[in-house]
């Protein structure tokens, strides 16, 4: 029987940048936004706070793009500060890229297994799918998901216990599947 687990964002994730004023080096976005209009050009900034000092730094969306080549609605949730639209453009690479960030995921994820029925049978085929881009090391997902230290599946690798069709070593974001042979 296949089980389905789920890895799923708690809250937004730390934007990992130096601060210019502390010795912090990660800033918390709270879905609030800055428009700036110059004639019929705009740019807008997402707006995150020093975890440190409190100081605050600007992350380029848009840079000096023409009002209506703007979509509307686009528009509307900037104007609304729509925490949706920040986790969406903390997603987009385009953006993470242009202004030299990464994000900080630790204590921001949790993994739902759906309870706990499936830790006393066998064999476990296990299919595990991501509802944002979180990098998480798969050894960590099953031995949180299945209740073991992470040098038991290591081990368990090793030994061919735990088998997918994907690299189970490094981080991964994307969904794959895994089964584990007691």
């Amino acid at each position: 029987m296949l089980t389905d687990w789920v890895v799923m964002p708690t809250c937004l994730p730390l934007i990992a940048r130096r601060c210019h004023s502390c010795v912090s080096e990660r800033f918390r976005a709270h879905g609030t936004f800055r428009v700036n209009a110059h004639h019929k050009l705009l740019d807008v900034w997402l707006l995150a706070l020093c975890t440190g000092c409190g100081e605050t730094t600007k992350v380029t969306v848009l840079e000096r793009v023409n009002v209506r080549s703007v979509r509307p609605e686009l528009l509307e949730r900037l104007h609304h500060n729509d925490l949706g639209l920040t986790a969406e453009l903390l997603q987009d690479p385009a953006v993470r890229r242009r202004n030299h960030i990464s994000l900080d995921w630790d204590d921001a994820w949790r993994l739902d297994t759906g309870g706990s029925d499936h830790l006393d049978r066998e064999v476990i085929d296990v299919s595990v799918r991501f509802a944002a881009r979180i990098p998480v090391r798969p050894v960590r997902l099953i031995a949180e998901g299945c209740g073991l230290p992470r040098a038991e599946v290591e081990r368990l690798i090793t030994e061919g216990k735990v088998v997918s069709a994907v690299r189970l070593g490094g981080k991964r974001s994307s969904d794959f599947s895994f089964t584990l042979k007691r």
